[in-house]
């Protein structure tokens, strides 16, 4: 049995399309194509059904899958198991993490990340879209949510608090709002999704105040919110971990210090995943220690 047919068949049927697993694979679709007709013609059994606009698993189909995914793990971890003298992992590792966090979190590690994994190459994948981990063969992401579902494995890296923020010029010109009832009377510079731009929450003591916003710019990008607050167009709320640096600087300044503030959810943070499986490969598990090592802390 030709286990690249076999792989070749796994990646069409998470991706659901020859095409999609083609371009992940470096083929052509027609190699791609003839490589799970071989398999079904050695089988003797149609393991997909094939239509110009998609492609579904027949029954054998889904049975055979649930049957070589476990195989194909146990051959992946005998393979890390031969090669466990060697300190560093192998292969192609692919990472996905919001555009604002892999700026401020991931960039500052980029070059560590080469010197502690030489062999290691490593696909970053910035997007705000969550993208999903099996069709998408990602390995790892880093995503900001209070929860992490069933199918994956995550490992809760920080808190995270948001801030609302603004520069010493908008507070010299317009004034610092003193109560978080103020902020309604200035100019917010929110993020483009309905739960952000409507209302802010401020909570102390186990009180909360929730505050209509004036959002007179909405902006897709946490980077772009940051690049504007500092340019003094108004308050934005934004998470530590991309105004900490501009708070040190002065370049923007924490209104707020003593409440806890958030559009959605007060429990946010920022979670590791990834795929849930019989077996995680060695490069998931060191890079998960070296994330762990860099980025975690309590709280």
């Amino acid at each position: 049995m030709d286990t690249a047919q076999l792989r070749i068949f796994v990646h069409v049927a998470r991706r659901g399309s020859f095409a999609a697993a083609a371009r992940d694979l470096d083929m052509d679709a027609s190699a791609v194509s003839r490589a799970v007709a071989a398999l079904e013609a050695e089988l003797d059994a149609r393991l997909m059904h094939r239509t110009t606009r998609a492609m579904s698993l027949t029954e054998a189909g889904q049975a055979y899958l649930a049957r070589v995914e476990p195989i194909l793990d146990e051959l992946d971890r005998a393979r890390d198991e031969v090669a466990s003298a060697r300190a560093e992992p192998v292969g192609t590792l692919r990472l996905t993490a919001s555009v604002a966090f892999g700026e401020a979190c991931l960039m500052p590690l980029l070059a560590e990340m080469r010197t502690r994994f030489p062999r290691l190459k490593l696909d970053l994948i910035l997007t705000d879209t969550n993208l999903d981990l099996a069709t998408e063969r990602i390995d790892m992401a880093l995503r900001l949510a209070p929860d992490v579902r069933a199918d994956v494995i995550g490992i809760r890296l920080f808190a995270t608090r948001y801030r609302v923020v603004a520069s010493p010029d908008y507070c010299a010109r317009e004034g610092a709002p003193r109560t978080p009832q103020e902020v309604g009377k200035h100019c917010a510079i929110v993020f483009g999704l309905p739960d952000f731009r409507l209302r802010w929450m401020f909570r102390r003591d186990g009180q909360v105040e929730e505050v209509a916003v004036r959002g007179d710019i909405a902006i897709s990008s946490g980077l772009a919110i940051r690049r504007a607050a500092r340019d003094g167009l108004g308050l934005a709320l934004l998470p530590d971990w991309l105004v900490g640096p501009d708070l040190a600087t002065g370049t923007l300044i924490d209104l707020f210090p003593d409440y806890d503030i958030t559009a959605t959810s007060f429990d946010t943070a920022a979670w590791l995943i990834y795929a849930s499986r019989r077996y995680t490969p060695k490069k998931v598990r060191l890079m998960t220690k070296f994330l762990r090592e860099r980025l975690g802390r309590p709280g």
